[in-house]
C-alpha cells in the first residue's frame, strides 16, 4: 500500500517518515520524527531538540554576581526561576545566606511567578486541546478559539490575573520580565508598606482566580467523559516512572527552598538529599540525535529511553511535585490536591502516572502559589528594611536549587577569590524531563497512527504528549553530541523540489 501524502502548514509525510516541524505551543524549538514500517504502523518516533544556546560556557569567565541576569534571559517564560536559583548560587559563592527579610521578598516575588506562569501554559498552550477539541482545526486550537468557547468574560479575566501576577514581579523584581532584584546574602531593594498593600489587592484576586480556574477545570475537562478516557488511558499518555520535587521539612509541597525528594513507582521514597549534593544522584546521559541531555538517576542508572524501576528516567513535573509531597501546606490547594487523588483512583501513596493529569496538577499549583503569595503579601516580614547580607568573602562554589514551573532548577556555579566564575552546569525543568517526552511521543504515535492513518488530528494528539510538560527548550539545549543528521532541501521558484542534500 503507498503511502498518502499530506500537507499542511507545519506537518509533512513524505513516504514512510513523518516530520512534525515545527512543533507548536511551547517556548524554543524542536521537531518530532517519527518512522513508518512498510504496513503504515509506526516504528518509532523522536522527540527531536534542533538547536543549542550554550549558555553553560556563556557564563565562564564571567563575574559571578551578573549571572542572575545572564540566565534569566535563557527565555521570558520563566525568567524567575532562573534568577532565583542563579541567585541562590551566587549565595553560595558568596559564602553568605539571605536575611529573613530577603527570602521573605523573594518567596513573594516567586510565588508570583509561578501563578503568572501557570496562568499563561493551562490558558494558551494547553488549554487548545481541551476547550477546541484534539482534532479540532489548527486554525482554532490558539487562545483566540479557547476565548471563543469560554466567553469574553473569562478571556478577560486571564489577562488581568496574569497582568495582575507580572505587576508583582515587577514591584519587587524591578522589571516585569527580566528581574534585578537577587544580590548576594539578599536583594537589591526593600518593599514599601505603600507597595505592600498594593500586592495584599493583588493576592487577593489571584487566589479568587485560582479557584475560577480549577472550576474551569472541571467544568470543560473532568465533565467530557471522551477527555477523561484518554487522560486515563494507560495505552497512551503514561508511563511508570520516578518522581522528584522540592519538599519542605514536613515533606509538604515546597517551590522556593528544601530538600529534593525522589519516589518510585509505588509513591515509595527512594532518595532525598541536598541540592548542594545533586552530583552524588544525578547523571546526565547524552544522545546523539538531540542537543538535550537526558537526566537519569544514578542508583537505577541510564537504561536508556525505557521506564519501570530499572530505568533511572525520573520525571519532574507539576504532576511529580504532587506525587513527591505527602500534602499542601496551605488550606485550599490541599483540598484540591485530595479531590485530585480520590478522582485519580491513587490507593494510599501510589503516584499518579498518568501524563495529562499533569495540567490538573498545574491548576492546584497554581492556587498553592497564589495563597502563598497571599500569606507572604500580609507577612510585616515583607517590609522589615533588613535586606542584605554585608560580610560577603568571594570564592568557591554555590548551587541554586528551586521548582521551575517546569520542573527542578539547579544552578551550579564556582568562582575564584576574585568572583570570575570558572565552571557552571544547570540542570533545568526540562532537560529533567526530556527522557519521559521522549517515551511519551513515542508511544502516543505507535497507538494512533496506523495503516498510514496520518491526519493533523492524530499528530496533533502525538503533540499533546509532549505540552503536558510545558517544555522550554530554549533552557534545555545544552548537549554538544557532534554533527547532527541535516537535510537541506533545493526549491524552485514555483516551490517544486529540484534537489535533497543529506547529511547523516
Amino acid at each position: 500500500m503507498a503511502a498518502p501524502i499530506i500537507w499542511d502548514e507545519k506537518q509533512k509525510v513524505t513516504g514512510n517518515r513523518v516530520t512534525v516541524d515545527p512543533i507548536t505551543r511551547l517556548e524554543g524549538h524542536g521537531k518530532i520524527e517519527i518512522f513508518l514500517d512498510d504496513s503504515g504502523n509506526v516504528k518509532n518516533a523522536y522527540w527531536q531538540v534542533p538547536e543549542v544556546r550554550g549558555f553553560e560556557r556563556f557564563c565562564i569567565g564571567r563575574r559571578v554576581t551578573e549571572l542572575a541576569q545572564i540566565t534569566a534571559r535563557l527565555c521570558g517564560v520563566c525568567p524567575g526561576a532562573h534568577h532565583l536559583a542563579a541567585t541562590k548560587a551566587i549565595d553560595g559563592c558568596y559564602n553568605s545566606k539571605p536575611t529573613e527579610a530577603a527570602f521573605h521578598i523573594r518567596d513573594t516575588f516567586y510565588h508570583a511567578h509561578f501563578v503568572h506562569s501557570h496562568i499563561a501554559h493551562f490558558y494558551a498552550l494547553a488549554a487548545p486541546d481541551f476547550v477546541c477539541g484534539p482534532a479540532a482545526p489548527a486554525a482554532q486550537r490558539n487562545v483566540l478559539g479557547v476565548v471563543a468557547n469560554v466567553g469574553l468574560e473569562l478571556g478577560s479575566a486571564v489577562l488581568k490575573a496574569r497582568a495582575e501576577a507580572q505587576k508583582v514581579q515587577a514591584i519587587i523584581g524591578g522589571k516585569p520580565t527580566h528581574p534585578l532584584m537577587g544580590v548576594p546574602g539578599g536583594v537589591s531593594k526593600a518593599i514599601s508598606k505603600e507597595e505592600a498593600k498594593e500586592i495584599q489587592g493583588y493576592a487577593d484576586g489571584l487566589v479568587e482566580f485560582a479557584q475560577t480556574s480549577l472550576k474551569v477545570f472541571h467544568d470543560v475537562v473532568l465533565s467530557n467523559k471522551e477527555y477523561v478516557d484518554i487522560i486515563t488511558n494507560k495505552d497512551l499518555y503514561y508511563h511508570e516512572t520516578y518522581h522528584m520535587g522540592l519538599v519542605n521539612d514536613k515533606n509538604q509541597l515546597e517551590f522556593h527552598d528544601g530538600k529534593v525528594r525522589v519516589v518510585d513507582q509505588k509513591g515509595n521514597e527512594c532518595d532525598k538529599y541536598d541540592s548542594f549534593d545533586y552530583l552524588d544522584h544525578i547523571g546526565e546521559a547524552v544522545e546523539p540525535w538531540s542537543y538535550e541531555k537526558f537526566p537519569y538517576l544514578k542508583k537505577p542508572g541510564y537504561k536508556g529511553l525505557v521506564d519501570g524501576p530499572d530505568s533511572g528516567l525520573y520525571r519532574a513535573t507539576p504532576l511529580s511535585r504532587l506525587n513527591v509531597c505527602e500534602s499542601i501546606s496551605t488550606p485550599l490547594a490541599n483540598e484540591a490536591l485530595k479531590e485530585y487523588r480520590e478522582t485519580l483512583g491513587v490507593v494510599g501513596r501510589e503516584p499518579v502516572q498518568y501524563t495529562l493529569a499533569t495540567h490538573w496538577a498545574r491548576i492546584i499549583e497554581m492556587l498553592y502559589a497564589a495563597e502563598k503569595l497571599k500569606e507572604d503579601a500580609y507577612s510585616d516580614k515583607l517590609t522589615d528594611p533588613n535586606i542584605k547580607q554585608f560580610d560577603l568573602v568571594p570564592g568557591g562554589r554555590g548551587v541554586g536549587c528551586v521548582e521551575a514551573p517546569r520542573g527542578t532548577l539547579t544552578h551550579d556555579y564556582t568562582c575564584d577569590e576574585n568572583g570570575i566564575v570558572t565552571a557552571c552546569n544547570l540542570v533545568v525543568g526540562t532537560t529533567n524531563n526530556n527522557g519521559p517526552i521522549c517515551m511519551d511521543v513515542a508511544k502516543v504515535a505507535k497507538a494512533l497512527i496506523k495503516n498510514y492513518d496520518v491526519s493533523p488530528g492524530l499528530l496533533n494528539m502525538v503533540e499533546m504528549a509532549f505540552r503536558a510538560y510545558d517544555p522550554c527548550n530554549s533552557c534545555a539545549t545544552h548537549s554538544l553530541p557532534g554533527q547532527m543528521p541535516l537535510t537541506a532541501e533545493i526549491r524552485n521558484a514555483d516551490g517544486s523540489l529540484y534537489d535533497t542534500i543529506t547529511r547523516n
